[in-house]
């Protein structure tokens, strides 16, 4: 009879350790999907705007121009590293910058601005 149990409780146990065994893979293969699923569809985010107001010391008010958000404008985040050569009504494409900015001199003269700030690295060409 004792012989019986033992043989009986390696089999459960055998069962549980494979049922545990392929519900980890399940799990680990699942997760892993997941994982790359969302790498694919989560490419660098890319607006495409204009220079609406090349304001006085650096206070500048850009559009989003294919965007869906209600209020599609802000104010300038980052001036020192704004591109000196794009022009006020110029179109160009930019990323959204949360690294810190590098410091530079920024006069104290006022331009009415909106209150939303944004820290952006503009190009002229589309982002890849």
């Amino acid at each position: 009879m004792q012989r019986f149990a033992f043989i009986f409780c390696q089999r459960v146990n055998r069962k549980d350790m494979t049922k545990g065994i392929v519900a980890a893979l399940l799990l680990f293969t699942a997760l892993t999907a997941f994982r790359c699923e969302k790498e694919k569809v989560m490419p660098t985010t890319c607006f495409k705007a204009r220079l609406e107001v090349k304001g006085i010391c650096m206070n500048y008010t850009i559009k989003v121009l294919d965007g869906k958000t209600h209020q599609n404008v802000f104010g300038l985040g980052s001036p020192c590293d704004f591109p000196s050569n794009i022009v006020e009504g110029e179109e160009f494409y930019f990323t959204i910058n949360n690294s810190p900015t590098q410091g530079c001199a920024v006069c104290e003269a006022y331009y009415p601005t909106p209150p939303k700030k944004l820290r952006i690295l503009a190009t002229k060409a589309p982002c890849m």
